[in-house]
This record gives C-alpha cells, sequence and structure tokens, in this order.
C-alpha cells in the first residue's frame, strides 16, 4: 500500500486493490475457505441494495468493501443526488431517502428546515447518508437464522479461481463459474470464500475483470451503434473525474482547507487571467459563470455539495487525467488520486490564501470551508474520487443511445419486456477531453440529452462467460448508453434486482449443481421487485405505495401503457420545473386507471392478454368498463394462473 501521508491514507484504502485483475486466487494456506450463497464485492449504493435484498429472499451474504466505510459516492460528497422526478424513485433508493427524510425528523421534528432541505431524504448530508446505510445493513443482517449479511471492512480482491461448469442442455451458456475468491486484508492476512453467485458491485469492475468478463473502456464510434452523441471514430477517451466537496459558509461548522502535498503556486496562477475575462462572477455559484458549483438548494444544515460546473468556462473536472484508472492497480490509481486532488484542494487553497487574486474574489473564498463534521479521517475531504466511468462490461445486452430515446411516435422510451429497472434522467457526460489551457478553454465530448423515462433490461447486468457473476455497476453498455445508467438511484435498483437474481439462482439449483444466473425467470424476476415496490417502467401517477403498483408495473412492462400517448414535439419532454434539475412527473406517462376503456385501445389490450396467457379470460375482460377494471382482473388472473 502506497503512503502519501495522512491525508491521503484513506485515498490507499479506497484504492487497495493490488491484484485487481489477478485471474488465479492465491494457494489455500492456513485460512479457512468459507463457503456463502452470495460474494458482493464493494458496498457501494449497488452492493449494498444487492446485498439487501439477497438476504431479504433468504441468501447467506457476504459484503465486501476494501475501504472503511461503505456507501460509495453517496457516502463521499454525492449528495444531490442525479435524478429529474420524485416520481422516478422507487424500490431500495426510495427506502433509503425515506430513512433519511426520517432520520432528519426524528431529530429535528418533522416540521423542520432540515426536513425540508432534504427534498424528501434525496439531499442528506454525507454524515447522515453513511448511517442510514449502516442502519439498513445492520436490520437486513440480523436475518431470521436462514439468511442475513455479514460486512466485512478493509479487504480487497488477491485473486479469482475459476472452475469449468457444464452447459445446459438445449441451449447456449457459459462454460466457466467463480469457484473461489480470495480477499487480502489491509494487515496482509488472506480470506478464501467459495461463492455460489457472486455480484460485482464496484464502481471499476475489479472482479469482473479478475474473472475474464469482456470489457472496454473509451468511447466507441458513431458507426458501431449507430449512435449521434458518440464521435466519429472510436478513441480512449474517458468522462472526467472530479471530487464532490462539501462545503458551508457556516462559521460554527466550517474549517478552513489546507495546502494539499505537492501544492505549488505556480499551478494556480493561470486561475488569475481568467478571472480577468469578466466570465466569471463568482467563486461558488449555480448553474454558471462560476468556478465550483455550488449545488443548490442547500443540503440541511447549511452545507453544498460542490461538483463541476458543466459547460463552465473553468471546470473541476480533469478530463484525459484519469485514463490509467480503469486498468490501473493501486500505486497508478494512487497517482491519478493524489493528482486530482493536489489541483482542486489546491485551487481552492490559492483562492483563500494567495495576494494576487483580486480582493472580491478572495473575500468570497474566505466565507467557505470545508465541513467541520464531515470526512475527519482525509481532513475533511471526500474519501473518494468521483469516478464517472471506468471499465463497461461487454455482455448479454448492450445499452446504448437507442435504448433510451423514444419508441417510434410514442411517448415512451424503447420497450423492454425483460426490464429490471427505470430511470428519468437521460445521457450525461461532464467532457472527455479539455482543449486549451487547465483555466480556460473548452471540454470536448460534452453533452446532456433529455430523454423520455427508459427501461433497463436484464441482460446489461449478465456477462456471457460466466455462469454465476452479475454486474449492476460497470453494467454491459456503450459509453453514450453508459451515461444514462451512471446514477446512484439507477445503480441501487440494478444492484436490488441484481440480489433477487442471485437468491433465485440458488433456490433452483440444487446445492450439488452449478448455478446459473442466464437462467433466471425474468418474469418472475419482474414480480419479485414489484412486490418489494421496485419499478420496472415509469408510471408516474402509481407510486410504489399504491394499490395497484404491481398490477399496473405488471401490465406496463408487457407493453400495454406503450402507444396511447403520442411523441412529445419536444423529445424528452417534462414536466414543470421545480428548481435546478428537478421537474415535475414526465407527461404522458400516466396509467390513468379512472379513464373510460374502449375502442382501439381495448381491443388491442385484449390481444395484449392473449399473447400473455390470458386468452380464457378475454370475455371477462372485455366487459371491463375503465383501464384501471381491465388491469385489475387481467393481474388477478395472471397471478392466479402463474
Amino acid at each position: 500500500m502506497i503512503r502519501l501521508g495522512l491525508w491521503l491514507l484513506p485515498f490507499a484504502l479506497y484504492c487497495s486493490s493490488p491484484q485487481a485483475i489477478a485471474t488465479e486466487a492465491p494457494p489455500l494456506d492456513k485460512a479457512p475457505l468459507a463457503e456463502v450463497d452470495v460474494l458482493v464485492y464493494g458496498a457501494t449504493p449497488a452492493g449494498i441494495a444487492a446485498a439487501i435484498s439477497a438476504a431479504d429472499s433468504g441468501s447467506k451474504v457476504l459484503l465486501v468493501e476494501p475501504t472503511r466505510q461503505v456507501g460509495g459516492l453517496v457516502t463521499s460528497g454525492l449528495s444531490h443526488t442525479d435524478f429529474h422526478s420524485l416520481e422516478s424513485l422507487t424500490g431500495s433508493f426510495l427506502d433509503f431517502s425515506q430513512r433519511v427524510k426520517g432520520y432528519y425528523a426524528a431529530k429535528y421534528g418533522p416540521d423542520s428546515p432540515q426536513v425540508k432541505d432534504s427534498f424528501h431524504g434525496t439531499f442528506g448530508e454525507p454524515h447522515v447518508n453513511r448511517l442510514v446505510f449502516e442502519k439498513m445493513l445492520q436490520e437486513a443482517g440480523t436475518g431470521d437464522g436462514q439468511g442475513g449479511i455479514s460486512l466485512l471492512h478493509e479487504h480487497s480482491l488477491a485473486g479469482i479461481q475459476m472452475s469449468e461448469t457444464p452447459a445446459l442442455a438445449g441451449e447456449v451458456s457459459p462454460t466457466r463459474r467463480i469457484a473461489r475468491v480470495s480477499l487480502i486484508g489491509d494487515k496482509g492476512s488472506l480470506r478464501h470464500i467459495a461463492p455460489r453467485v457472486v455480484i460485482d458491485a464496484t464502481y471499476e469492475g475489479d472482479l469482473m475483470a479478475a474473472a475474464g468478463v469482456p470489457s472496454r473502456w473509451g468511447r466507441e464510434g458513431r458507426e458501431e451503434y449507430g449512435e449521434s452523441l458518440a464521435p466519429e471514430q472510436p478513441d480512449t477517451q474517458l468522462q472526467a473525474y472530479n471530487f464532490r466537496f462539501c462545503m458551508t459558509r457556516d462559521p460554527a461548522n466550517r474549517t478552513p482547507p489546507i495546502a494539499p502535498p505537492g501544492y505549488r503556486r505556480e499551478d494556480f496562477v493561470g486561475v488569475l487571467a481568467a478571472l480577468e475575462t469578466g466570465r466569471i462572477k463568482r467563486v461558488f455559484g449555480y448553474p454558471k459563470d462560476c468556478l465550483f458549483k455550488a449545488q443548490t438548494p442547500t443540503l440541511p444544515n447549511g452545507k453544498y455539495d460542490i461538483n463541476d460546473v458543466s459547460g463552465g468556462f473553468v471546470r473541476l473536472s480533469l478530463p484525459g487525467k484519469n485514463l490509467g484508472w480503469p486498468d490501473g492497480r493501486e500505486a497508478e490509481r494512487m497517482v491519478i488520486i493524489a493528482e486530482h486532488l493536489r489541483d482542486q484542494a489546491g485551487l481552492v487553497y490559492f483562492l483563500q490564501t494567495d495576494r494576487a487574486v483580486p480582493e472580491i474574489f478572495q473575500r468570497e473564498a474566505l466565507e467557505w470551508g470545508y465541513c467541520r463534521d464531515e470526512f475527519a479521517e482525509s481532513n475533511h475531504f471526500p474519501p473518494q474520487l468521483y469516478v464517472r466511468e471506468a471499465r463497461r462490461m461487454v455482455g448479454r445486452h448492450v445499452f446504448t443511445q437507442r435504448d433510451s430515446e423514444h419508441a417510434a411516435g410514442d411517448a415512451r422510451a424503447v420497450l423492454f419486456r425483460d426490464s429490471i429497472a427505470m430511470g428519468d434522467y437521460g445521457n450525461n457526460c461532464h467532457g472527455t477531453f479539455h482543449e486549451g489551457p487547465r483555466f480556460g478553454g473548452k471540454h470536448t465530448g460534452e453533452f446532456y440529452l433529455p430523454v423520455p423515462p427508459y427501461q433497463i433490461p436484464y441482460g446489461v447486468i449478465v456477462p456471457n462467460q460466466v455462469s454465476n457473476l452479475l454486474v449492476p455497476g460497470a453494467v454491459s453498455s456503450s459509453h453514450v448508453g453508459f451515461c444514462a445508467l451512471r446514477l446512484e438511484p439507477i445503480w441501487m435498483s440494478l444492484g436490488q434486482a441484481a440480489g433477487v437474481a442471485a437468491a433465485m439462482v440458488n433456490e433452483v439449483a440444487p446445492k450439488e449443481s452449478p448455478a446459473t444466473v442466464h437462467a433466471v425467470n425474468a418474469p418472475e424476476l419482474q414480480r419479485r421487485l414489484h412486490a418489494a415496490g421496485s419499478a420496472t417502467i415509469y408510471i408516474s401517477d402509481i407510486p410504489p405505495s399504491h394499490a395497484d403498483f404491481a398490477a399496473t408495473q405488471w401490465w406496463g412492462t408487457l407493453g400495454g401503457f406503450h402507444g396511447i400517448e403520442p411523441m412529445p414535439a419536444k423529445p424528452g419532454q417534462r414536466g414543470a420545473n421545480l428548481f435546478g434539475q428537478y421537474f415535475q412527473a414526465n407527461p404522458g406517462h400516466a396509467a390513468n386507471l379512472d379513464l373510460k376503456l374502449e375502442g382501439p385501445l381495448h381491443a388491442r389490450w385484449i390481444e395484449l392478454a392473449k399473447k400473455a396467457g390470458l386468452e380464457d379470460e378475454a370475455e371477462v375482460l372485455s366487459t371491463a368498463d375503465t383501464r384501471g377494471e381491465f388491469v385489475r382482473l387481467a393481474f388477478a388472473a395472471h397471478r392466479d394462473g402463474r
């Protein structure tokens, strides 16, 4: 492990994957070989959701986290959650956000400013997010004697042992499986795990790569998938990274930035010329004309999530400085972290302390500081770098730009009947290359594409080559497609689906037989997700708490609500703006169960029901007067005949 002083110790732990691409596990030593139903590698939000849903389904789960804390970026500064409408939040993320809101209500009162500022629990302080995640894991860990979660901190991948597995009769299936995973602790001790199913929930896909699953990073050329947002030719450019600071102007909780390791004044004097152009109006602002994006509204207790200024004249993110990250081992990743830390913490320090900074900007900069009650182990600086994109698996379904666009003439996006999750954010890339000087110039490869709410098929988490591995983090997608999936609510939904699917595999396959994630029954997986309040299609007027949630999700995932509302004049039309990037529900996506059902739509629904195996119920369904009556009758018949 590389030591770069006390400041960088947490980052060294974050990167401690000394054999991140090893394909063979170390020989068995005196450490016992532990057997588990499901091994989840990476306690990111996706990993937490996967572990909890697998445990809730009765599996014995081991959740392994290389660092000291759980929660990934959600506990490391990313506190303004990326989504557009509250109606898109379901399942495990909705549970998490409601718990965050409940924390503030219990501590400060239900009508407190903290509850209001949490925006339904989606804007949590990093330490509160961490407490909530830990509580969720503790509750799932207690179990009922059948399953439960064991959490292992500060252990990283040391190697993987693969074995051959027989192909399923009558179909093409993978012939390799993960037989053993070896983990190394922070003090060098080895543990060996024999898992029935493995879930790689890391942002980087380190375990996936060690298992020999094909992946790629960089950008595909435009012709490969017919993506208008892709470059003409493929390249190795990668979406830029930055830290997500948590800062405040509250003097009682403010601690001044200090010079990071390797700080050099000459690296930052270029910002002075940028300040003289008049294009920068303030140091911290929203959404433009500033050096740092202080996301509004504020977080509870007067804190701000600080991010890169999209399309800005001066950027926090550093495209091109992260190219060694996806396949890099600890030493290379530590160099990348150190460079981002030196640049970004150094810029804040320069603006506050250097005499050459114009007084109007320095006076403003001095009003801000890191939060004294956040990230104490890393000098109040976030302990993880915001890895927006690293490896992307090449799996059963490669999610591309087309998959989040409108179906022909439809308000809704392309239909996936094997959907396991949904999102509403759109393809979003902060840039992959920078032209011009560090302070000034322009990011290229940047795009922000409005799209309708979209579904995500099961195949994006399923590798082709390995029978007992699921990958909800480094999902199978193109660069452009990944830029619609790389959001924490979606990652949690994919993790939840992966956990349920892993448990299903263990239920179906006898203990003595190899398990395969490729044989998971998609309708049954969807049924379990719907029962747990997780959506597979966006329906704006039927939330998870609604009595008709499971019925409308089932019918919508079959395609029942496609083709009802026309494509809007503006693709990806959103509802009325609430503030910032947040909107009311997308128009054209309501079930409208009280509307009268007649004419062509009634006839089409009858035919769809027949295709779903409800031929014998067609006569009864033809008597339904409203959409809601039809959906309820069809769902009851489907459920009874399952």
